[in-house]
């Protein structure tokens, strides 16, 4: 019963597993294009930063904690 159970939450979970796995990809993507971009000094070292974290997150398979380097880099972002 428990396997069954254990199963069900694991099958459920793929979806959204799946939808973080490509969002932390198109944010790495999206931290190393505004990277090229050659923003300000202070602005650079927080987005290297978060690259940097995003990028071991992704190969460690914890892409909500990629997600949260990316929204990092987000807010460093000028508005």
């Amino acid at each position: 019963m428990a396997g069954v159970l254990l199963l069900t939450a694991l099958l459920a979970a793929s979806p959204a597993l799946a939808d973080d796995k490509a969002a932390c990809a198109e944010g790495i993507a999206m931290i190393e294009g505004e990277i090229a971009k050659a923003p300000p000094a202070p602005v650079l070292d927080k987005l290297k930063k978060a690259l940097r974290v995003a990028k071991r997150e992704q190969g460690e398979g914890e892409f909500d904690e990629c997600l949260d380097a990316v929204s990092d880099a987000k807010r460093a972002l000028p508005k």
